[in-house]
């Protein structure tokens, strides 16, 4: 199986890269539209920026060719916000496939540290995903912009709000949760995504 990474300037990757290794898989860490689109299954990870993220994108023809991917595709943390039709963060518009926007977290008390860092639980799963994974698994977090629960949410967490842990639509999956740092949990969804079918 051919795993590729879509490669830009957004950070993680090589944590990423960590996580498919344990699992024994080695992934080509690529801005290649050949290899991206040729690959098994792509993933599509990012912290920082979002509006400097989609402007490298555009910049070297990534969007077209993410927009464009036929198999498979994982999108993390920054990658997931990417995916979603415009972001806060910047006032950027992002990829579109997700017809939801999002937004930045605004904290009610002083107790509601933004970004959210750390591990949350994860609810309302509905994918083949969270195979082998039940309510209230912990994920890791590091974000300060959400997406809100949508027609396309498959796993909820709740800080400050509920909000979309993890979206899905067509071939496309997403998480704001990093699986790669996730531990057990992590690993399992990880290998979940390398066994669904197209």
């Amino acid at each position: 199986m051919e795993i590729a990474i879509v490669k830009y300037n957004a950070g993680n990757m090589f944590s990423v890269v960590n996580a498919l290794k344990r699992l024994g898989i080695t992934p080509q860490i690529t801005d290649e539209a050949e290899q991206l689109q040729k690959a098994d299954r792509v993933l599509f990870p990012g912290q920082g920026n979002a509006k400097t993220a989609m402007d490298y994108l555009r910049q070297h023809g990534l969007d077209k060719i993410i927009t464009g991917l036929r198999q498979p595709v994982l999108g993390i943390c920054v990658g997931q916000q990417l995916l979603c039709r415009h972001s806060e963060e910047g006032d950027t518009p992002c990829l579109g496939i997700f017809d939801v926007d999002v937004k930045k977290f605004v904290p009610n008390h002083h107790d509601e540290k933004v970004p959210a860092m750390g591990w949350n639980e994860l609810t309302h799963l509905k994918s083949p995903l969270f195979k082998g994974l039940h309510e209230g698994n912990y994920t890791y977090f590091v974000h300060s912009y959400y997406v809100p629960v949508c027609e396309d949410t498959i796993a909820q967490a709740n800080y400050i709000l509920p909000y979309s842990a993890a979206i899905h639509k067509k071939n496309f999956w997403a998480t704001q949760f990093h699986p790669e740092k996730s531990g057990q949990v992590g690993e399992t969804i990880l290998r979940n995504f390398l066994e669904i079918k197209d």
